[in-house]
């Protein structure tokens, strides 16, 4: 590989279309100074100077292929309310298209609000349901998921897990058994509530935490022999094609049958790792479908997941900071 193969592998994502199916989140951000204590109680006064809204959950997976150049859908359930006004606007706004956003008045748009004093966030407030779709929103929302897929047949199908309810168990298994008849990859960022409901994806991108507890397997070191018992365990349950473990700062492990591929994470300096998996979980199913090398869909997303963290709060991948930094890795000039 070379820069030019980079250069050309990136370009290439402009070309694809993908479609992100979970729960979206829209995150607040309040930032001010902190400069006393309050007389009322023991905690600081924030002087507010400025508020952003950015998209998160999801969405933001959705932001970061769009980062990456791709053709991008989003498919969720959001509130009838001012925040999922904000959130289907910021969409829009970064060009995602928002025809298969649903809205509910039963349920609230999912809502972060993260007071932040200078850089160190002081206070979170959250606002969500993790109730399920009901029957009501549920069989709309899938007819129009699998109208969609007949007729646009993206090369890829993401599903973001934060078990706030959209991604019922019945809404998986009609999704992914009409991307098995299309022949459309799939792959999955999952929770613990679903975690063995993603029977045949192809992608399955679990963090170490959510294999502990979805598995109620210990897995006490960090080493092949143990993660390879992981696959087999998922596998067992699952018959999907790949794993594909995200394991902090000691890097991925990914493998596809008896292939296993094991990466270290580059040194950075880490300011927040909010959002990094979105970030992994867009980078490697993007690469996956521009090249079906699972090897290289492991190494590019670890940098992408190395590079998000380096910023404060959720924000996306910076493509020509990823592309100059695959060069720079994997060319031989680390």
């Amino acid at each position: 590989m070379n820069a030019a193969f980079f250069t050309e592998l990136f370009q290439s994502f402009q070309q694809l279309h993908v479609l992100v199916v979970g729960d979206v989140m829209l995150d607040n951000y309040w930032w001010g100074e902190v400069e006393r204590i309050s007389p009322e109680a023991p905690v600081p006064v924030v002087r507010l100077r400025r508020r952003e809204s950015r998209l998160g959950g999801a969405a933001n997976v959705a932001l970061n292929l769009k980062a990456l150049g791709a053709n991008v859908q989003m498919a969720t359930v959001v509130g009838e309310d001012a925040e999922g006004l904000m959130l289907r606007k910021l969409l829009a706004d970064a060009g995602i298209d928002t025809r298969l956003v649903q809205h509910s008045a039963h349920r609230p748009t999912t809502t972060k609000a993260r007071v932040m004093g200078h850089t160190q966030q002081m206070l979170r407030i959250d606002e969500e349901t993790t109730e399920d779709l009901t029957t009501a929103e549920e069989h709309p929302f899938i007819d129009a998921v699998l109208r969609y897929l007949q007729r646009e047949k993206p090369q890829m199908v993401i599903f973001e897990d934060y078990n706030k309810g959209v991604l019922k168990e019945n809404v998986i298994h009609r999704i992914i058994g009409h991307c098995q008849v299309l022949n459309i990859p799939t792959a999955v960022d999952p929770k613990k509530k679903n975690f063995l409901a993603y029977k045949g994806v192809t992608i399955f991108k679990p963090n170490l935490k959510e294999v502990r507890e979805g598995l109620n397997m210990p897995v006490e070191r960090v080493e092949e022999a143990a993660l390879r018992a992981v696959h087999q365990r998922l596998q067992a349950a699952l018959g999907h094609e790949i794993t594909f473990l995200t394991l902090s700062e000691k890097g991925v492990f990914a493998q596809k049958e008896e292939t296993v591929v094991q990466l270290p994470s580059h040194r950075r300096t880490i300011a927040d790792v909010s959002g990094a998996g979105d970030t992994v979980i867009a980078t490697a199913a993007l690469v996956y479908a521009a090249t079906q090398d699972f090897s290289l869909m492991a190494a590019l997303s670890n940098l992408a997941g190395g590079l998000v963290c380096e910023e404060v709060g959720v924000v996306p991948v910076n493509k020509d900071r990823l592309l100059s930094e695959a060069v720079r890795v994997m060319t031989g000039g680390e």
